[in-house]
């Protein structure tokens, strides 16, 4: 019998990923409803910035470890969301192979720990799975578009499979696991470089560089605020009955890559420049959710728009220093998980 602990009871969450920068806000939003939230992250693009003003919570535990080596609690959980993954290309591409056992055997492990626990899972998927898209704007049941031997398919076809195990699980009764696929999503706690379009354009218009876009800059994106995308990742873990189908979170407002830089520029007094650079390989030229399925079973939707959220982000950025945190621990291409401990039995 699966453990559906919701509203009106504190609930033991593990937030594997906690570090990150989505990550961190929901670890926030999480102790803030009076939950106790254990986090697991291996540093490797998360930050202990980020967590730093958690430490004392005493609601809040920090477990330093990589879930491709993670297999049991001493607590007994209630919940547990994945968003243990590097999700900016420079990033995930900088070690592909360890990308994907992060999604496929690091998913695995949780799911594993969340059958024994009879927690309830949350898989932080993307709109990456829709690859290049021929379909605008993308809907669930749209199956995508993806190169499987491209430079980015490490992390597209790695966070597909995550969503294979997670509705393989769930069609057999074993856990009760949800998919999200986010869409880009930006704010405070952004690294400075880690290579998304939010943060490269802010920096570099603060540090007085070159904007630098790729291709012609008509390719479009849709953007959604931090704080809306974590209410989002709440309600569909708490929604009952679970969708049994993956949901779009992300806000429908479509801006081209151009259009970004002009209003950066605006809220940025700069001498900056827009440079442009080659487009990388299957960078997609359009990226929009259908968000129906999202309003309809979870009533969601974004309440911050990209002027007023990007203000925000412009204006952390302002205060915080220009500089990436070192990775604490470095993944390895020499060794591969040879087990995720799910049981290939009934």
């Amino acid at each position: 019998m699966l453990q559906r602990t919701r509203n009106g009871k504190r609930k033991t969450i593990l937030v594997a990923g906690g570090a990150g920068f989505v990550g961190s806000h929901l670890c926030d939003a999480l102790l803030a409803q009076g939950d106790r939230v254990i986090c697991i992250d291996s540093y490797i693009t998360g930050s202990e910035t980020n967590v730093r003003p958690l430490m004392n919570h005493p609601e809040f535990r920090m477990i330093e470890k990589d879930i491709c080596d993670f297999h049991e609690m001493d607590e007994r959980l209630n919940q547990i969301y994945n968003l243990a993954c590097a999700a900016s290309p420079p990033q995930y591409q900088a070690d592909p192979v360890h990308t994907m056992m992060t999604c496929v055997a690091g998913t695995g492990n949780l799911l594993a720990l969340a059958e024994r626990h009879e927690a309830s899972f949350l898989q932080a998927s993307t709109s990456e799975v829709y690859g290049n898209p021929e379909v605008h704007p993308q809907r669930e049941d749209y199956r995508g578009n993806v190169n499987c031997t491209g430079p980015r398919a490490c992390y597209d076809e790695g966070k597909r499979a995550a969503e294979t195990l997670c509705f393989d699980l769930l069609r057999s009764g074993r856990v009760d696991a949800r998919v999200a696929r986010i869409f880009n999503t930006y704010g405070p706690r952004m690294q400075p470089n880690d290579g998304r379009i939010v943060s490269n354009l802010i920096v570099q218009a603060l540090s007085g560089e070159p904007l630098t876009i790729y291709g012609s800059g008509e390719q479009t994106r849709s953007f959604c605020y931090v704080s809306d995308m974590v209410a989002g990742l709440i309600a569909l873990m708490n929604v009952d009955p679970n969708p049994e189908a993956p949901v779009n979170l992300g806000n429908p407002g479509e801006f081209t890559i151009n259009q970004l830089a002009d209003m950066v520029l605006a809220m940025v007094p700069s001498p900056s420049e827009i440079v442009h650079r080659s487009l990388p390989k299957d960078d997609p030229q359009r990226r929009r959710p259908d968000i129906s399925r999202a309003k309809a079973l979870l009533k969601w939707e974004p309440a911050i728009s990209l002027s007023e959220g990007l203000r925000q982000t412009v204006d952390w950025f302002s205060t915080t220093p220009l500089r990436q945190e070192r990775p604490r621990i470095k993944p390895s291409l020499r060794r591969l998980p040879t087990s995720t401990g799910i049981s290939l039995g009934a």
